[in-house]
């Protein structure tokens, strides 16, 4: 092995090298340099077997940019959004996109930068649009001589994990609206129920993680202008969109859900996600500069006009926001509408398929979003021998991620299975899809035993009275 190590020289091929007959590094760093080449393949390699990202369908996020946008980012990659006195010009860029967000969402503003700011995902935006909300209650409580130490906000129980992380770092009350079968999304009057003087803001969702739905927002707006009316409370909505802000305004553009509405003061969306960039990326905007707090802001004048910039986080990267300008420009209202046009009739195609599976129920009649679920068949259900974790299993043999996933409380013992749809999804992945699916549904037919998730979801039926005979 000596003599093999002396004989390497630069003519070496990366596989006949040291490195690859040796254990990666797993706990300390390695003593001796190691050629770029074999780095790089060492890093690749262990990647490789993973699922491939255009067959993650469980993953919200693009995993598909055309050839410039990529080579654009790339060339940024070394670029730090946050040092606007040596690239000025990304700042005026990404003021240029929130511009562009603002109007798609209807906003009122007339200064020429619009109010809003970059986030490292939707995660950030979400929370910057809860603390503006959270500071502006605070700020009026504390002008009226009121107590202002037990805030809440409330939403659906079909929330996405960062409002969870948001009100336990901020110390705010959690208060969420449980779904069902006669309610899959946001019951009006049971979240008004829970509001009070210190509720600093509801939070409807375009676009729910869980099921790809969307809330009545124009029907919270309306319902929440007479509680205010009659509370004389102030309680606003922030829209979580990180989903629908990039579906809504091309595909539903007549339907109120943005700062046409009374009570939306701000919106978050991800760039990362239908806005068709790499991640990370997540923007939010205000219907005003009136509703952003000052403590959260601070301008800059030296870029031929002001700015506000706001964030959590300091340093960031700047090759999303190039990516999503160069989206901007490239594609234009017309080349979004029709990738997200074909991303919902391919999600159409899908959710009608799966359907006609005798073994399968859709959770909703039609798809709303480029995303949809659904469980299997409540009557089929009673005799199987295999659950939907079994299918998630199968289909990632195939290199497919499908995940199945119980809900959230109040119907957790519904389980589902989930397809994002995003660019970079054709009609004929989706028919090897559906194909697979069958395959592997005609093997679990043929099974003569249940499998272990089968015999786990029947011992936890039976603790709840149900029996199950096969």
């Amino acid at each position: 092995m000596d003599l093999l190590k002396h004989k390497e020289d630069t003519l070496t091929d990366v596989f006949g090298t040291r490195e690859m007959r040796s254990p990666a590094p797993t706990e300390f760093i390695p003593k001796g340099k190691t050629a770029p080449e074999v780095a790089y393949q060492m890093v690749k390699e262990e990647t490789y077997p993973q699922t491939q990202p255009r067959l993650n369908l469980a993953t919200f996020v693009t995993t598909y940019m055309d050839d410039h946008a990529t080579r654009l980012m790339n060339e940024a990659i070394n670029v730090n959004y946050i040092d606007e006195t040596e690239y000025p010009r990304v700042a005026v860029m990404c003021g240029r996109c929130l511009n562009i967000l603002a109007n798609l969402w209807n906003t009122p503003e007339k200064a020429q930068w619009k109010t809003g700011a970059p986030g490292i995902g939707s995660s950030e935006a979400c929370m910057l649009g809860g603390v503006a909300a959270w500071l502006r209650w605070r700020n009026r409580r504390k002008a009226a001589g009121k107590p202002f130490d037990k805030p809440n906000l409330v939403m659906s129980s079909a929330y996405q994990v960062v409002w969870e992380k948001f009100c336990q770092l901020w110390q705010i009350e959690l208060r969420t609206v449980p779904i069902d079968m006669q309610h899959p999304t946001l019951d009006i009057e049971a979240a008004l129920r829970l509001c009070d003087e210190n509720t600093i803001c509801i939070v409807p969702i375009a676009g729910v993680t869980w099921s790809g739905l969307d809330d009545d927002i124009e029907g919270l707006d309306k319902a929440l202008d007479a509680y205010n009316r009659r509370t004389g409370f102030e309680i606003p909505i922030h829209v979580d969109a990180a989903s629908g802000g990039f579906i809504l305004p091309f595909l539903h553009p007549e339907r109120k859900w943005d700062f046409r509405l009374k009570w939306v003061l701000s919106i978050s969306t991800s760039g990362h996600k239908f806005g068709l960039v790499y991640p990370g990326l997540g923007w939010v905007v205000w219907k005003d500069k009136k509703y952003l707090p000052d403590e959260m802001s601070f301008s800059v004048n030296y870029l031929g006009a002001s700015i506000t910039q706001v964030g959590l986080n300091f340093s960031r990267p700047a090759a999303q926001i190039l990516g999503q300008y160069y989206n901007f420009i490239r594609l234009g209202f017309e080349g979004y509408r029709e990738i997200q046009q074909n991303s919902m009739d391919i999600t159409a195609y899908c959710h009608r398929e799966i359907g006609k599976m005798s073994c399968f129920r859709n959770f909703a009649p039609e798809v709303v979003n480029p995303l949809f679920i659904w469980s299997l068949d409540p009557e089929y259900e009673k005799t199987a021998k295999w659950t939907l974790f079994d299918l998630q299993a199968r289909l990632q043999q195939s290199g497919w991620m499908v995940p199945a996933y119980t809900m959230p409380a109040n119907i957790e013992q519904t389980i589902v299975m989930r397809i994002v749809v995003r660019q970079g999804m054709s009609r004929d992945m989706a028919d090897m899809l559906l194909q697979d699916i069958r395959n592997a549904v005609a093997e679990f037919e043929e099974l003569q035993y249940p499998t272990p998730s089968r015999l786990k979801f029947e011992r936890s039926e039976h603790q709840k009275g149900k029996v199950y005979t096969h």
